[in-house]
């Protein structure tokens, strides 16, 4: 992946970081629950592997699809920013499992535990997030330097 640095936008990316914080909030606010996806994620699907209702998940089920709607409502608003994946389909199949293991491992994932759980002041979420950094840091420096 490379990085268009004359492309970034410090203002956009503070506004988007504003909107996430106020998204997580008004969701804790308005159901008492933390807007961790793997969290949001796994209820619903859950719910379909055992073929029960998804109505008792309706929240979770609609802030997922506003996950999904946002980026295509935002491109008639702007332009997307380029984006590209230089991996094949079976090492990004790969790559999403091992972070839904991970994230289950860990009782939730980067949202959750960046966002909501240091906004919280978690130390579970602290020890979490240092173990994402620098597991994604190893894992970078291994297949860009040593492999």
């Amino acid at each position: 992946m490379n990085i268009a640095w004359d492309l970034f936008t410090p203002g956009r990316s503070l506004l988007g970081g504003l909107l996430i914080g106020v998204a997580t909030a008004l969701y804790l606010w308005g159901t008492g629950r933390i807007a961790g996806i793997a969290t949001l994620l796994a209820a619903p699907m859950k719910a379909l592997w055992e073929r029960s209702s998804l109505g008792a998940q309706r929240q979770r089920v609609l802030f997922l699809v506003g996950l999904l709607v946002a980026p295509w409502a935002w491109k008639h608003v702007a332009p997307m920013p380029p984006s590209s994946v230089d991996v094949s389909w079976p090492v990004l199949v790969l790559a999403g499992l091992l972070v839904g293991v991970g994230s289950r491992m860990g009782n939730g994932c980067t949202s959750g535990h960046g966002i909501c759980g240091l906004s919280r002041l978690s130390l579970r979420s602290l020890v979490n997030v240092l173990t994402f950094m620098v597991s994604g840091v190893i894992t970078v420096f291994v297949l860009r330097h040593v492999i």
